[in-house]
């Protein structure tokens, strides 16, 4: 089924273009941390010929506890992603909260991601659309496919047509995820690119009592299958250490093992005929 295409700096997302990798840390964890993550998963991405975009928060602003760590902050993090930018070459993204956020970023994030929790959020969604930037709108666990709808006629409406849109599961019970596929059929009808967000996918919310868990054991077949119902991009968080890592450690993927997941991608999305 063909989207339309949109462009995030030389990554080209939608149409009839290879699949893309959006991948990095969940949070900035320090400024070293971010740039030799970002280093090394744009190494294997370059080595297989695959499109990259950067992804770390400066802020996680819906953690469960209190206690929790959230990140850097807007300034700092920003400054942290200029240079990962500036260096590497790499467009980036990154999530925003409110509407103060959004003339701070816009020197730096090349695509504006509304986090699933905000994404029937009228004014913020218009707002960041009206800047022009590419939005990843992240489909809330609590809404069905075809009301992305009502999303894109939000963002259409500032004059804004360079969108994406994230499945990364639904609500099923307490503290669970499940993903039906039928949603990424669904929401390509609406003629936007779809990306599969495999790490958030498998997470647990709050499953952990103060904090969220996660299965990581499956974010690898259910990246794979998303590609037979069109992903036009894999989401992942990555991470040197996820066992170690500052925030959703459960559910992201190793670094170790990313290469060789990705080789695995490459064969299905030949399979698929992309």
């Amino acid at each position: 089924m063909k989207t339309r295409e949109v462009r995030v700096g030389n990554v080209r997302i939608g149409g009839k273009n290879p699949i893309a990798l959006i991948a990095g840390p969940c949070v900035i964890e320090s400024e070293a941390s971010a740039l030799r993550h970002a280093k090394l998963i744009k190494g294997i991405a370059k080595k297989l010929n695959m499109p990259f975009i950067y992804k770390s928060s400066f802020d996680k602003a819906n953690r469960t506890s209190i206690k929790s760590y959230r990140g850097p902050g807007i300034d700092k993090g920003l400054k942290i992603l200029a240079r990962i930018k500036k260096e590497l070459k790499v467009p980036i993204l990154s999530d925003i909260h409110c509407q103060d956020d959004i003339k701070k970023v816009l020197n730096t994030l090349d695509v504006i991601q509304i986090p699933a929790f905000l994404s029937r959020q009228t004014d913020l969604i218009t707002k960041a659309a009206k800047t022009g930037k590419v939005i990843n709108i992240k489909k809330g666990q609590f809404l069905a496919p075809w009301d992305i709808k009502h999303i894109i006629e939000k963002v259409e409406s500032a004059g804004n047509k360079n969108m994406i849109f994230t499945e990364r599961g639904t609500s099923f019970g307490y503290n669970t995820l499940v993903s039906d596929f039928r949603s990424m059929l669904i929401m390509k009808k609406f003629g936007y690119p779809v990306i599969f967000d495999a790490t958030h996918s498998v997470q647990s919310p709050g499953g952990k009592g103060d904090r969220s868990g996660g299965d990581r054991e499956f974010v690898e077949p259910l990246a794979l299958a998303s590609l037979t119902c069109g992903a036009d991009a894999i989401f992942m968080e990555v991470h040197e250490d996820p066992d170690n890592a500052l925030s959703d450690g459960p559910n992201m993927f190793p670094l170790d093992k990313l290469e060789s997941f990705l080789k695995k991608l490459k064969r299905v999305e030949i399979a698929v005929g992309r």
